[in-house]
């Protein structure tokens, strides 16, 4: 799956400079969502995010524990932060 440019909130950067456990979180998570796993989302958002996939036509809404990464519509940008940053 297409991300476009992958950018990260201050905190999430802040935090990714403190952790190498939460770096590899960050990038586990990444590479779940290129994979369509969603994470922690109600099943309704699943399948509404697999539509989004297939039909190319809406954003992506993922969680993995206490964050969120949300491709764009068009997949120009995929962002990653902070449930609380949302």
């Amino acid at each position: 799956m297409k991300l476009g440019q992958v950018v990260i909130t201050r905190g999430v950067n802040a935090e990714i400079s403190k952790s190498i456990e939460f770096s590899k979180f960050i990038l586990e998570s990444i590479a779940r969502f290129r994979n369509c796993d969603w994470g922690d989302v109600p099943e309704e958002d699943k399948r509404m995010n697999d539509a989004a996939v297939k039909n190319g036509d809406d954003r992506i809404v993922a969680r993995y524990n206490d964050i969120y990464i949300i491709a764009e519509w068009d997949r120009s940008a995929t962002t990653i932060l902070f449930t609380n940053e949302y």
